[in-house]
């Protein structure tokens, strides 16, 4: 199974530049060095959104977790990085209770040898 809907996802703009590739940012320095390894950018933060959406239609949902206010999906498998290399990530999407189109929570990296 795949992230329903998830050509139709939302991806904040203040989520990626403000949370994921923010060198300031407590708990997203981390996240914004490890992607700004790969070529990913604040400034052009439109390609990490669109590798985000790219990364989630490529591959099977990890694991579904219901809940009573959405749906959690996780996705685990490589992301196309601008520097031309593939590291695998974990991307988190939700689907509110009631709506068709899922919304980026976050990403990580995933530990090398992890399936």
């Amino acid at each position: 199974m795949r992230v329903p809907a998830i050509r139709s996802a939302a991806v904040p703009r203040e989520k990626i530049e403000q949370y994921l590739l923010s060198a300031t940012h407590r708990a997203g320095c981390h996240k914004a060095a490890f992607f700004g390894s790969f070529g990913f950018y604040p400034g052009r933060w439109e390609v990490l959104a669109e590798a985000l959406v790219r990364h989630a239609s490529e591959h099977k949902v990890a694991k579904v977790e219901p809940s009573p206010s959405g749906t959690r999906y996780v996705v685990e498998g490589i992301i196309h990085a601008p520097d031309g290399r593939t590291p695998r990530i974990r991307s988190v999407w939700f689907i509110e209770a009631g709506e068709q189109n899922p919304r980026f929570v976050t990403a990580y990296p995933l530990k090398r040898g992890r399936k």
